[in-house]
């Protein structure tokens, strides 16, 4: 697990390898991710926006960006944490990931980012 604070809002991030949903022969390689986001200032935050880039083993590079995490725009109250899974694909059995997500402040409609500690996926047999 790999964990960020930025302006006190933490990411935590845990992956898995899905061999379940991977194609090894056709260089198809399935992760899933866990990410909880936890609200540790004393204001309402809202999580507008996401910005990944998306690197991989075999020089891929992509970015994604968009609103919100799964279709959602969640509301975190001081104290209060979001937790989502999504999952990424990579035609090599290296890949990693990090970016941004766009907040907004409630109560004084200010924006700011938060950063997405960088995180790395491996088939698990490349580790033995």
């Amino acid at each position: 697990m790999v964990k960020k604070i930025t302006r006190g809002i933490q990411v935590s991030v845990e992956t898995q390898f899905r061999p379940e949903h991977s194609q090894l022969e056709e260089n198809f390689y399935f992760f899933s991710y866990h990410i909880t986001i936890c609200n540790f200032t004393d204001y309402a935050v809202q999580l507008m926006r996401r910005h990944w880039v998306i690197i991989d083993s075999s020089g891929e590079y992509r970015e994604v960006e968009g609103p919100g995490v799964v279709g959602q725009q969640p509301v975190l109250q001081p104290g209060e944490l979001y937790a989502y899974q999504s999952s990424c694909t990579f035609r090599a059995p290296i890949g990693k990931m990090r970016g941004t997500y766009l907040f907004e402040k409630l109560n004084a409609r200010e924006a700011f980012e938060v950063e997405i500690p960088e995180f790395i996926m491996v088939v698990p047999s490349l580790l033995n």
